[in-house]
């Protein structure tokens, strides 16, 4: 149904009196034809009528009114389809006054092919025409491909297209680096392949215990037989099963959960939403829908949720921040599209308590880093490029220090900016080995041919910039390590302490010039390279800190009490070391056989309690 109205003017009495009482949504036009607001009702007459009661209108509603030239209905069976056309409207047209969803593309998955007797595994997106398994859906193409880079070190299955394995003579880079067995130059036989491929769909299929059971089995039948060298690679397997579970794995949640939080503030609002598909983090991503005024989170969450998902696969259930208004239409309507129950819940506790406060958190802080300003970090580094003479506008820079207590436990940093600020994901430490104690220059040396040698293998991304903390020896080394790999397009500065230390008052040190660059005090440019040393110099202690405790951490375990030899071993096989337990939760320690969630508290408190000192 339509209304026809007259042409330069709105006659609200008229236009209400014939208004249906059915179900429907409505459309709000001004006086150039744009939609500016599309809302639905379960009774078009009384929803429609509310906008034109002076005493319940809020500031918002009263402003648009003012603006309304023309009104259009569109009359539907139910309340349901209401829902569906208005969020399909909403995409299509994104009026002024509605909150409306930018990022609305379709999930993204991992796909495992059938068709072949060497599967390949690869990221799919769009209809499911081919034949094999699909894993997901992946809250974003960056989660998938973190996902196949870490199964590509620990279950090498060829990633490549069908067009290049079917022409290959010879094994690729990938085979080199250790990253594929080379199926496509019979360097694996059919039953080997089927064994990571089976490995590889336990792991995402969220059966990530079993499959570490698994390995600890094969693992130790090939010690048994003198085989080290397989027995090696088992262990490195468990190993890196364990770092990724203990990264990944949700504990208590078994089933496909999205977790969805929302905050808002200074006319902006945040949605953040963790996505968790058979026990594990698949990860989260951040929304920031289109809003022109404040708004209240549980109208967000109730705008949010059928624009996102009403086009997608649903999991079984969602848990929000803010209840939405109109919870049981969405849990209906959901229902109907994802062709099983879908539970909007609200009041949580325990686990799911504790991942909601964390997606709460997330939200707030992906808040507060929107309104921040981002001019800041790009305008320092206009300054750095005015300073250093550089041709062009950097876009990444990597700063190195060195960290040891008289000459022990010594331990290299590199952290990494770009023109957003610290990309933590690109962190490394370096412990160094095989120098003399307390030799900085050879640290230096060991840690940038360490890091770059990974770039020449395509690992990370060429800095345009490398920040050095120390004087002239410690770049000299710097430029050496670079040479020996034939790396000439890094411009390498020494950051030089200034007199008594103080910050403020460094020098800048270039390969090619006697005298260190003079940088005024205060300078923009400078502030950035003061943020990104004190950055690194944080990060070398911290590991230095934990390579020193490590020690004697390994003899204290013995002295807990109800952790023997047999369930030292067992913990030691499990986690792949030493290093693997300290880095595990207690949630992870717990879960292995003989070890309760007391002992679990212990070990946990034996390799973390210094830490927060």
């Amino acid at each position: 149904m339509s209304s026809e109205l007259p042409e330069n003017s709105f006659d609200v009495k008229a236009f209400l009196k014939n208004l249906t009482t059915r179900p429907g949504i409505y459309k709000m036009f001004n006086d150039q034809g744009e939609i500016i607001y599309i809302g639905k009702a379960k009774n078009l007459k009384n929803r429609v009528s509310s906008y034109f009661k002076k005493q319940t209108a809020s500031t918002k509603q009263q402003a648009m009114v003012a603006r309304i030239a023309n009104i259009e209905v569109t009359v539907t069976h139910t309340e349901g389809e209401a829902l569906l056309l208005e969020c399909q409207q909403i995409k299509r047209h994104k009026p002024r006054y509605n909150i409306c969803l930018r990022d609305d593309r379709s999930y993204p998955y991992i796909f495992l092919s059938s068709e072949h007797d060497f599967p390949q595994i690869t990221l799919h997106r769009g209809a499911k025409k081919r034949k094999g398994k699909y894993f997901g859906p992946y809250p974003g193409i960056g989660a998938i491909k973190e996902s196949l880079k870490l199964l590509q070190r620990i279950f090498p299955i060829r990633q490549c297209d069908d067009s290049i394995y079917n022409n290959r003579s010879r094994p690729c880079l990938q085979h080199q680096i250790e990253r594929c067995t080379a199926p496509c130059v019979g360097l694996i036989d059919k039953a080997a392949y089927a064994q990571d491929v089976d490995s590889t769909v336990l792991f995402l299929e969220g059966k990530g215990g079993l499959l570490i059971d698994q390995l600890i089995v094969k693992m130790e039948q090939a010690a048994a037989k003198l085989e080290y060298e397989r027995a090696a690679g088992f262990r490195d397997q468990i190993l890196k099963l364990r770092s990724v579970l203990e990264k990944h794995f949700v504990h208590g949640e078994r089933g496909d959960v999205d977790i969805i939080a929302c905050a808002t503030k200074a006319g902006v609002a945040c949605v953040q939403v963790f996505f968790i598909r058979n026990g594990q983090h698949l990860g989260n991503k951040v929304f920031f829908p289109k809003i022109t005024d404040e708004h209240d989170p549980a109208a967000i969450v109730q705008a949010f949720i059928p624009q996102y998902y009403l086009d997608k696969q649903v999991p079984h259930e969602l848990i929000v921040s803010h209840q939405p208004e109109e919870a049981e239409l969405l849990m209906e309507v959901l229902a109907v599209q994802a062709k099983h129950a879908v539970a909007i819940s609200h009041n949580v506790r325990g686990e799911r308590l504790k991942w909601l406060q964390m997606a709460c958190t997330n939200a707030e802080n992906s808040l507060l880093s929107k309104l921040s300003d981002k001019q800041g970090i790009y305008a320092r580094f206009l300054s750095l490029q005015e300073e250093l003479g550089c041709t062009e506008l950097p876009k990444r820079l990597e700063c190195f220090d060195i960290s040891h207590t008289q000459g022990d436990q010594t331990v290299a940093s590199c952290v990494v900016f770009d023109r957003e600020g610290p990309v933590k994901s690109a962190y490394r430490r370096f412990n160094i080995e095989g120098i003399t104690g307390g030799d900085d220059y050879a640290a230096i040396h060991q840690a940038v041919f360490r890091r770059f040698k990974r770039l020449k293998q395509g690992e990370h991304t060429a800095p345009d910039i490398l920040l050095i903390d120390g004087g002239k020896g410690q770049v000299h080394e710097a430029q050496k390590a670079l040479a020996e790999l034939d790396i000439n397009n890094v411009m390498i500065v020494g950051v030089s302490k200034g007199p008594d230390r103080k910050p403020g008052m460094e020098k800048l040190i270039l390969v090619d010039q006697e005298q260190p660059i003079d940088i005024k005090p205060g300078a923009s440019g400078l502030l950035l390279i003061q943020h990104i040393r004190d950055e690194a110099h944080r990060f070398a202690i911290t590991g230095h800190r934990q390579r020193r405790g490590k020690a004697k951490k390994q003899s204290a375990m013995e002295a807990i009490p109800g952790l023997g030899p047999k369930r030292r071993q067992i913990l030691l096989k499990q986690f792949g070391g030493l290093q693997g337990i300290s880095q595990a939760g207690v949630d992870a320690l717990c879960s292995v056989d003989g070890i309760s969630r007391h002992l679990a508290q212990r070990i946990y408190e034996l390799f973390h309690h210094q830490d927060d000192n």
